[in-house]
């Protein structure tokens, strides 16, 4: 799996900075104040940092923006990187600095002048999370990526504060490697054994097989994955670092890869359909989280693994499956996998853990990319305080997200002349649908969150804090909201 860079902190040597080789990058704020490493930077290149600070270009930057000193005279470093950022920066701000300088380490060590900043955990976390790279499937040997070294007042203070932020930074990179990889080589199989690796961290991890998803009623699950030849599974993943209080569920869709089954998709495009266990991925991503900084809460983590093929036994649109809950679903659509394989396991969750709230995420639905684009996941609630304190999450972490509305008069286009509910409502409001669909397995009185991440959990270009490709959304902002309204 993809490691975090090699980063760390150190007091700084003033007479060191003219042989420091790679990526040498210097902080200044808006105002052009230069402080005693800028200052000596500034003398080595006769006066550069002080005409980049004073130039157009530098007031016209947005705060964490960089301007870019290529082979400096004075300095043994390829490049010196002017970083316009405050001294008591805002959190976003912080990150967009770290994102931006490691967008052009390029391969090189990189060292950052940062004296008295504050906000340095953050600005590592963009650092540790920009310079991310899926080479995994790649023959030839892996690129350098560097390692980082900010210089500052209180290294040691830093470094302590440290330990969650590489913990988050892991969590997201376990996300975005299970999103990226190929679906011949994240079967049902290989990715339940990754999940199982998380015991070694503390994780208790249980995987339920297609007998024991039978003999629990798991039928419209089952009926997902019945044209594949990968056996379909249940991933429970536990974290007790609480204490007696019951635990917050986060469920996950995994379909490894997905087809469109019997309603198959059209060809253009359907690779990117390995990236359909995007629910799931973020849900391992979590759990890695919480298990790595040790929270001090309760969370367990459910995925259902399946993968959906068109085969002689798959599942046909007409047929009728019962689900766990006991409620019939007429398949009118085996596109719509994902709800399905969400039914049952939310069902199954709430029967099981009593948790003391709900949340599902899911690469659910492409309305909801014609809705709200590639910037924001779709949010559905059935609870206006757990929704709000999952938005203010998301909003403090950078993670768009916009709430959905939900209503009974959806429920309309779900009937069904044959069975209780139909399995997709038509084209008009497809992802509000999706979600009516989903409330009907959530219990009276249960805090509810559903998460349409099909828009954000995969992008063709890159975002502030990743390359394009698999983003990792949602690691940052579930882990905020166990760390802000779950933990003791």
């Amino acid at each position: 799996m993809t490691t975090p860079i090699d980063l760390s902190f150190a007091e700084t040597d003033l007479d060191a900075l003219a042989a420091t080789e790679g990526r040498l990058a210097v902080i200044v704020p808006a105002e052009g104040k230069l402080d005693p490493a800028a200052r000596r930077l500034n003398r080595l290149t006769k006066g550069a940092v002080e005409r980049a600070a004073a130039g157009d270009g530098f007031a016209r930057a947005a705060e964490g923006d960089v301007i870019e000193l290529a082979f400096p005279a004075g300095l043994a470093a390829t490049a010196l990187l002017v970083v316009k950022l405050d001294r008591r920066p805002q959190p976003a701000a912080a990150r967009k600095a770290g994102a931006e300088i490691a967008k052009r380490m390029e391969g090189q060590d990189l060292t950052l002048c940062a004296g008295s900043t504050t906000r340095l955990p953050e600005l590592a976390l963009g650092i540790l999370l920009r310079a991310y790279a899926y080479e995994e499937m790649k023959s030839a040997e892996p690129k350098p990526r560097g390692a980082a070294r900010i210089l500052c007042t209180k290294p040691d203070e830093v470094e302590a504060a440290m330990a969650p932020v590489r913990a988050r930074a892991e969590g997201v990179f376990f996300t975005r490697d299970l999103v990226s990889a190929p679906s011949n080589v994240l079967t049902t199989e290989t990715f339940a054994k990754k999940l199982e690796g998380l015991q070694e961290i503390g994780v208790e991890v249980e995987i339920l097989e297609e007998k024991e998803l039978e003999k629990l009623g798991m039928r419209t699950l089952l009926a997902v994955g019945m044209g594949s030849e990968s056996p379909s599974k249940v991933v429970v993943m536990r974290w007790r670092g609480g204490k007696d209080e019951k635990p917050l569920a986060i469920v996950g869709k995994g379909v490894v890869f997905d087809t469109g089954g019997i309603s198959i998709k059209p060809a253009a495009g359907m690779e990117d359909m390995t990236m359909d266990m995007g629910g799931a991925g973020v849900v391992a991503g979590v759990m890695k989280t919480l298990a790595l900084r040790k929270a001090h809460a309760n969370v367990v983590g459910l995925v259902g693994l399946v993968e959906n093929m068109p085969d002689g036994r798959a599942q046909r649109p007409g047929d009728v499956v019962k689900s766990m809950k006991g409620d019939t679903v007429e398949v009118i659509n085996t596109d719509a996998e994902g709800r399905l394989v969400l039914c049952d396991v939310l069902w199954y969750a709430q029967e099981r853990f009593e948790p003391v709230g709900v949340v599902d995420l899911a690469t659910l639905t492409g309305a909801i990319i014609i809705g709200l684009g590639h910037e924001n996941a779709g949010v559905f609630s059935n609870d206006d305080p757990f929704c709000n304190a999952f938005l203010e999450a998301a909003a403090e972490e950078g993670e768009g997200a916009w709430r959905m509305p939900l209503g009974a008069a959806y429920d309309k286009q779900l009937k069904s002349d044959i069975a209780d509910m139909k399995n997709v409502g038509g084209r008009p409001a497809g992802s509000i649908t999706a979600a009516q669909f989903l409330q009907r397995f959530i219990k009276d009185g249960m805090p509810w969150i559903h998460l349409d991440i099909a828009g954000v959990a995969q992008v063709k270009s890159a975002t502030d804090m990743a390359p394009k490709g698999a983003t990792g959304w949602g690691v940052l902002a579930l882990d905020r909201l166990v760390r802000d309204g779950y933990e003791h």
